[in-house]
């Protein structure tokens, strides 16, 4: 009988350890080809900040991004040709923070062709919006000792 009990526990401890629902259905959501159509701050005023340690947000606005979360590896490309264009590859995650408000952790972190990070430094963003058609990032960062948010705002191309 305690064999028994001790392998339903067992059972329940290594299904609750898999993947939320919400996260699968989240990468499935994001799959595929994606513009990111605007950049704008939580403070007005004109700001010099390299997005991903990469880019301008003018280089930024209008790349395109493209998830494949099987592997959970994508690409974006800068197309603003007053900026270093071409291809940059990265590694992404999506964690679950709070089922309610369905706001997520999205993690990522540039690489190489081959997936490799030159410096293992990555990116926390906040997935605050999600939709067949459109997304959101948001990212806190310290700007004279107070928070100051980054709004990243995407527009779905096709899968």
């Amino acid at each position: 009988m305690k064999k028994i009990i001790m392998l339903v526990v067992l059972g329940f401890a290594i299904i609750s350890c898999g993947t939320p629902k919400t996260v699968i259905q989240s990468k499935k959501v994001i799959k595929g080809y994606w513009s990111m159509d605007s950049v704008s701050y939580s403070e007005s005023g004109k700001f010099n900040v390299s997005l991903l340690n990469d880019a301008s947000k003018e280089c930024f606005e209008g790349s395109t991004w493209r998830f494949i979360p099987n592997n959970n590896t994508g690409i974006y490309t800068i197309n603003n040709e007053n900026c270093l264009i071409g291809d940059r590859n990265f590694v992404f995650t999506i964690q679950e923070v709070d089922q309610a408000t369905g706001l997520y952790d999205f993690l990522l972190k540039p690489t190489d062709a081959k997936n490799k990070s030159a410096d293992n430094k990555g990116f926390r963003l906040n997935l605050t919006q999600l939709s067949e058609s459109n997304m959101e990032w948001e990212q806190t960062v310290m700007l004279d000792g107070k928070p100051f948010k980054i709004y990243m705002n995407f527009s779905k191309i096709n899968e």
